[in-house]
């Protein structure tokens, strides 16, 4: 079914293999494998029927262990993205006080606070991350982008220009150079 480009009737599949087998990698992968769907159409009610699908393997998967980060993660993206946001949050600040260097769980807090306006909070989970993962070029990317909405942007410029460093490739830097021109 991927292979005819008919996604949804691909992870479907998947995801019935999954719960049969009983395997929670499984279920993590068809869990994921809706949620990376829910973007790529524009029928609310598909990416309605998508989310489900996602929420139903996340679940199953944490029934099978119920410590699954990955799975917990996804059930609380799948809240999130149907609007229950706090509860999605709710979720993750779990996972953040189990586990502080759970890199997936902060990536996700901080990407949430910068769309909320909390600048702050979205600097010091990008911060926390740099200090486990100094290359992570997502957090870098966002830490700048934090920056920007609390209208620091020198510093801001001064982040961006890390990533150019470590990103060694020509679109990605003028890519950079460009948005880096456009804050000035």
């Amino acid at each position: 079914w991927e292979e005819n480009k008919q996604l949804p009737v691909a992870g479907y599949y998947s995801a019935k293999a999954a719960k049969l087998e009983n395997s929670k990698k499984m279920l993590n992968f068809a869990g994921q494998f809706f949620l990376e769907r829910t973007g790529e159409t524009n029928s609310t009610q598909l990416q309605l029927w998508e989310l489900a699908q996602a929420e139903e393997c996340f679940q199953k998967g944490m029934e099978l262990d119920k410590e699954n980060d990955t799975a917990q993660i996804g059930l609380a993206t799948v809240y999130v993205a149907r609007g229950e946001t706090m509860k999605g949050v709710g979720m993750l600040r779990d996972i953040t006080q189990k586990h502080p260097d759970n890199i997936p769980a902060n990536m996700m807090l901080g990407r949430l606070s910068i769309q909320s306006g909390q600048f702050d909070k979205a600097i010091g989970r990008f911060e926390g991350i740099l200090k486990l993962e100094p290359k992570n070029v997502d957090a870098l990317l966002y830490l700048g982008e934090a920056y920007e909405g609390k209208g620091e942007k020198d510093k801001a410029v001064e982040i961006y220009n890390k990533c150019k460093e470590i990103v060694n490739d020509p679109g990605f830097i003028k890519s950079i150079d460009e948005h880096i021109n456009s804050l000035k």
